[in-house]
């Protein structure tokens, strides 16, 4: 895999760090061309490049979301015409109790982000930015909303890894989810998102890459119906969240 950057809305993010988190390089892992076709109106693969798919089917039968069309790219969001359906991840949290995803969000707005703590850049800035979003809802729609982090660097992320870094990172209310690594890429491939196992390299660098995107889950529908990509701010997250939380497209 060639070490370009990605900076397109919905992109890849990866980082390569050293025990002392130096930040490294960052490569695509799955199609930036939501973003870019969404702007023209026509229909997006969101999905792996290759590999095999839950089912054991390859990866170009990996999940297709179909993209709203419009001609406004000054949104951050990609409205979904087929949305996803929300993973069926049975992980554990960061007070190390069993967490069932679509069981314990059922009903709920829900945001999704599959990263992990180790990242020198994205990560963080994703869970920051919708942290302070959150902050400017109503009381009784900041509880409703729920923010999900799962990671893919589990064998670091520990439980009481991801409980000291989320809260400081982003928000005391998000969850933090950690388990086995096969589930959770199994998961993420589900909603079009690539994770790639963390490799180690000969000078200790350890590289992990895995899709940077945002999946917002209705709460009538509980259903993946809005994409947002590595770029959006927290001002765009702050424009949309009161319509995500009622399950109005943003």
């Amino acid at each position: 895999m060639s070490d370009t950057k990605s900076d397109t809305k919905s992109g890849a993010e990866s980082g390569t760090t050293t025990d002392g988190g130096r930040p490294g390089r960052r490569a695509p892992l799955i199609a930036a061309a939501v973003a870019i076709v969404a702007a023209i109106g026509i229909t997006a693969a969101v999905g792996l490049n290759g590999g095999e798919n839950p089912d054991g089917t390859s990866g170009s039968n990996a999940p297709v979301a179909e993209v709203s069309g419009g001609t406004d790219n000054t949104k951050a969001a990609t409205v979904l015409d087929r949305p996803f359906t929300k993973p069926d991840l049975v992980l554990t949290d960061t007070k190390g109790q069993k967490y069932d995803l679509r069981e314990r969000t059922k009903g709920k707005p829900t945001l999704i982000y599959f990263g992990y703590t180790h990242c020198p850049d994205v990560c963080p800035l994703t869970m920051s930015n919708i942290a302070i979003a959150r902050k400017q809802l109503p009381k009784a729609d900041q509880d409703k909303l729920q923010v999900v982090f799962v990671t893919t660097d589990p064998e670091r992320d520990t439980a009481a890894e991801l409980g000291k870094w989320l809260p400081a990172a982003g928000d005391p209310s998000f969850t933090g989810l950690t388990g086995d690594f096969s589930a959770i890429q199994a998961g993420a491939r589900s909603i079009g998102i690539g994770i790639d196992p963390p490799t180690k390299e000969k000078d200790g660098t350890v590289v992990s890459m895995h899709g940077a995107q945002v999946i917002a889950f209705s709460p009538t529908t509980d259903q993946g119906y809005v994409l947002y990509g590595e770029s959006t701010t927290a001002d765009d997250y702050a424009k949309d969240l009161p319509k995500i939380v009622k399950g109005e497209n943003p």
